[in-house]
């Protein structure tokens, strides 16, 4: 069996978690070219998912301009609705997550990203990813119509309704096939592709462990979630540099095959490539050991042959398995 590779990054602004429509900054781009020459060492293909305020930067736009002249990376879009024009809402937390605006405004948002990335940049973004994870019925339906074919925004396993966002417990980990109005639905002929990041569990009975999950809200109040994690009995991990070691990512890379997964879906975001402006790198010690599990499964996934792809390439011969019950 193939196994597809892709790997996905929050191509975005430095200011974590501040709600404003300007006034970003991009540092974290200038750091794109040494991780760039990392997945090069490997052959991987990375997918940057890119925010207005990057590409509407001079300095943030020359770098990717650079890598698509040598074609070694996909541009996809990553709508953050704070500081994606035009302003219609209320800026607040509940409007960062996309899925709560109007159709209209959401289409309109999408439709600049859209249209700015090809300006600027002469490509036209094939793969959407929402900000904050916040994809919905609404969100569906527009970048179907502005001719996106590939969503990455549902994380399974995980419930974002704390944060005013979507609860995807239920969602299928394999890649699947849907329509607009249900987004968590595999529909054979559906006319978008949905290639999740890779979330899952260190233990290899995923079905299993799903209804556990299912039962968290339950189960943390009587601290049996932490028990279960501690005794390595229910691990759920990304396979991400910010919420994974790279053994922990290489566990997790063979529960997921076994599982029936084709395909890993590596994520994380530019952010974390300048020490201090996520949640996830504070130092340049802590940047160190980011690139590292990053290389530890870059090296995992070269050595057993898998094949590095841009994400759009999901679409190809895509034969999407159905969801786990």
């Amino acid at each position: 069996m193939t196994v597809r590779f892709f790997i996905t990054i929050d191509t975005e602004e430095d200011d974590w978690g501040e709600y404003r429509s300007s006034g970003f900054s991009v540092a974290n781009i200038e750091i794109i070219p040494r991780l760039q020459a990392l997945f090069e060492r490997y052959g991987a293909v990375p997918t940057y998912l890119i925010t207005y305020p990057v590409v509407t930067s001079d300095a943030a736009r020359s770098v990717f301009l650079e890598l698509l002249a040598r074609n070694c990376c996909e541009i996809g879009a990553h709508c953050h609705p704070w500081n994606t024009p035009p302003f219609e809402e209320e800026i607040s937390v509940r409007n960062s997550m996309i899925c709560n605006l109007p159709y209209s405004t959401v289409i309109k948002k999408v439709a600049a990203l859209k249209s700015t990335i090809t300006e600027l940049l002469g490509v036209t973004p094939r793969c959407f990813r929402s900000g904050r994870w916040g994809f919905g019925p609404t969100v569906a339906a527009a970048i179907y119509e502005l001719g996106f074919r590939v969503d990455t925004s549902v994380t399974p396993f995980v419930d974002w309704t704390e944060y005013a966002g979507p609860d995807y417990r239920e969602a299928p980990f394999l890649s699947y096939q849907f329509n607009p109005p249900a987004i968590q639905s595999a529909a054979p002929n559906g006319g978008l592709l949905e290639v999740p990041p890779t979330i899952g569990f260190l233990q290899t009975n995923y079905e299993l462990c799903r209804r556990v999950i299912k039962w968290r809200r339950l189960a943390s109040r009587l601290r049996v979630m932490g028990a279960l994690e501690k005794f390595g009995m229910l691990n759920l991990r990304w396979l991400s540099p910010e919420l994974s070691s790279g053994d922990e990512m290489v566990a997790l890379a063979k529960t997921a095959l076994s599982a029936r997964a084709t395909h890993l879906n590596m994520t994380f975001h530019s952010t974390s490539l300048l020490p201090g402006k996520s949640p996830y790198v504070s130092t340049q010690a802590a940047l160190e050991s980011f690139l590292g599990n990053i290389e530890t499964m870059l090296k995992f996934a070269a050595n057993e042959g898998f094949v590095f792809l841009p994400l759009s390439a999901a679409l190809e011969n895509n034969s999407p398995a159905s969801a786990f019950a």
